[in-house]
């Protein structure tokens, strides 16, 4: 018998989500982000729900040719771009897309001979200060790449650092606006936030990522209160129970002492597995479909839970650390993270499941 511990994939859920970015997006052409694996989904797992995409957009070159040799051919965006002028020709050999964000990219561009010119996504940084040209800098840098012979055509894009609050992408917009102003280039914009919650961001291409796996990009707006369906539902089993008396302590450390008699469940998941080690007592988890509490330090390959509220809990009894029944972002945030942390950090020897269900219950 196997270890009880699994990902369930629910590609209809997948469809379901880009459905739903494609509805609030009205006239565009979406960019399913699958970096880091599809979010720790499996990029190849993952890509046959990913049929109504207009394209990819990802940073890891590899996988970009793994695409390409998998017979995709709709759009592919390396949103990091390229590193090195010597990765340009396979660029070019595979058709694929880039973000260019710094002067050294252009100038490697400017002195490529490629056999074919690519497309050029110019990145502007509006206030995230991570990757991107100046807004001064913009007319300059586009009027450099449109005289270049290794660039095809050109895009105009931004990345929203605080689309997730109230208001919180007026500013970046009227920044990239004023920074395009007179260059009739399409644009890309809205993130998975700007996609859901600033319909008037506007643009030719939006690039949605964690709504497509049924994650919230807000704090307070639950998956479930967007009408998304989630992805990833990783499923366990108690594989011992232990009963313990008032004062006793669970786990490494002692971190959890009884204040009453009660039962404890082990879980086959641990850090080792992608669960976070710092998730506190109290963490929720659902044993018999009923949530219950971390009860004690996640160890390697186990964590513990008080099953006072599962008292038909048995050896055997099924376990959802995340998914269908308990968002990830309820998890993440008793854990101090991010729903997409958990998602990306589930590791190798998990098995994966990939499954369909018929019947999603999503308005659309």
């Amino acid at each position: 018998m196997s270890r009880p511990l699994v990902a369930q994939i629910n590609l209809s859920a997948l469809r379901a989500n880009l459905r739903k970015a494609r509805e609030r997006a009205p006239g565009t052409q979406v960019l399913a982000v699958v970096k880091a694996d599809a979010y720790g989904h499996g990029l190849t797992r993952v890509l046959p729900a990913l049929s109504e995409a207009d394209g990819l957009a990802l940073l890891e070159l590899d996988a970009a040719i793994a695409l390409r040799e998998r017979h995709y051919a709709r759009r592919v965006l390396l949103l990091e771009g390229f590193f090195t002028v010597d990765e340009l020709p396979e660029i070019a050999a595979r058709r694929l897309a880039v973000v260019v964000h710094h002067e050294e990219q252009v100038r490697m561009l400017e002195t490529a001979q490629l056999a074919r010119p690519i497309e050029v996504f110019v990145k502007i940084n509006t206030g995230m200060n991570r990757l991107g040209f100046s807004t001064a800098a913009v007319h300059d840098i586009v009027e450099r790449l449109s005289r270049t012979s290794s660039v095809a055509v050109l895009r105009l894009m931004t990345h929203l650092a605080r689309a997730d609050e109230e208001d919180g992408a007026h500013e970046q917009l009227e920044r990239f606006e004023d920074a395009c102003q007179g260059l009739p280039y399409p644009r890309s914009i809205a993130n998975s936030a700007g996609v859901l919650r600033y319909a008037e961001v506007g643009g030719e291409y939006v690039r949605p990522g964690i709504m497509l796996y049924g994650s919230s990009p807000f704090p307070y707006d639950t998956a479930d209160m967007l009408g998304l369906v989630p992805v990833m539902t990783l499923k366990s089993a108690l594989v011992a129970i232990q009963d313990i008396k008032p004062n006793d302590s669970v786990g490494y450390g002692g971190t959890y002492t009884a204040s009453r008699a009660h039962r404890v469940g082990v879980i086959a998941c641990g850090y080792a597995d992608g669960y976070p080690r710092h998730a506190p007592n109290g963490t929720p988890v659902l044993v018999c479909g009923k949530k219950v509490r971390t009860a004690g330090r996640v160890s390697m390959d186990m964590m513990t839970v008080d099953l006072s509220d599962a008292p038909e809990a048995v050896v055997g009894s099924p376990v959802v650390l995340w998914g269908e029944g308990l968002p990830v972002d309820d998890v993440a945030a008793a854990a101090s993270t991010v729903g997409y942390q958990l998602l990306c950090a589930v590791s190798r020897r998990v098995r994966f499941l990939t499954t369909e269900i018929g019947r999603v219950d999503i308005e659309l």
